[in-house]
């Protein structure tokens, strides 16, 4: 009896002398203080993008059977996203993307018509599903504005062109895939409707050139 009462003490007295002990092994730890803190709500994302036209045009003065054709184009793109919920972000997509339009059908014989750089700020709601681990597919609608600058005509001689800036929506699909709680990589496709006024030859001709494309991208992830 006397022995278990003696072993029973010792427990307790290792015990008074091990927790503190273990306390101290976690600095600045307060009453209360969760271990674990709460993901940044912030993310961003770094792709290189292929920006494929869906050309068209809708032009009064111009003659029959006219037809137009934009380059495709490469550029780097950031992207920054905000998740006000685990599954609802909103992604503001950041990036400049240079074309030529070019003379098909009539007008053919014009060649390169006008060069410009396309500066279109993209905004989409998303909804983000996380039921499947590291692999995180998300689906997006927004809204977008481009404007157009450093537009040149390329004909020597030929009067000046203009381009106006425009209004669209866009729509997207996408997934992450996270290595981490930090890093991941992205591929995303984006269709976005964009279709700009035009006036060509001095006015002469103007109307509605159809962009419309496709954005096709993929990069790096990091959430904050």
């Amino acid at each position: 009896m006397k022995n278990s009462v003696k072993s029973a003490l010792a427990a307790v007295l290792l015990s008074s002398v091990a927790l503190p002990a273990m306390a101290a092994d976690l600095p600045n730890l307060k009453p209360g203080m969760a271990l674990a803190t709460a993901q940044s709500p912030w993310m961003i994302r770094v792709r290189a993008l292929g920006v494929l036209p869906q050309a068209g045009a809708s032009l009064s003065g111009a003659p029959a059977g006219y037809g137009v054709a934009i380059t495709n184009s490469g550029v780097p793109e950031l992207d920054i996203t905000y998740f006000f919920t685990k599954n609802i972000a909103a992604e503001l997509i950041l990036g400049v993307t240079p074309h030529e339009v070019k003379g098909k059908g009539s007008i053919a014989a014009f060649g390169d018509i006008v060069s410009t750089v396309a500066l279109p700020p993209t905004l989409t709601l998303q909804y983000h599903f996380t039921d499947f681990g590291a692999f995180k597919p998300y689906v997006g609608v927004g809204v977008n504005y481009t404007i157009y600058f450093d537009t040149t005509v390329k004909n020597p001689g030929a009067a000046p062109a203009s381009i106006k800036p425009s209004w669209g929506i866009a729509g997207q699909i996408g997934f992450d895939y996270m290595i981490d709680q930090h890093w991941g990589f992205n591929v995303d496709v984006k269709k976005i409707l964009m279709e700009p006024s035009v006036r060509l030859a001095g006015g002469a001709i103007s109307g509605t050139v159809k962009i419309n494309p496709w954005i096709i991208g993929a990069g790096v992830t990091y959430r904050f």
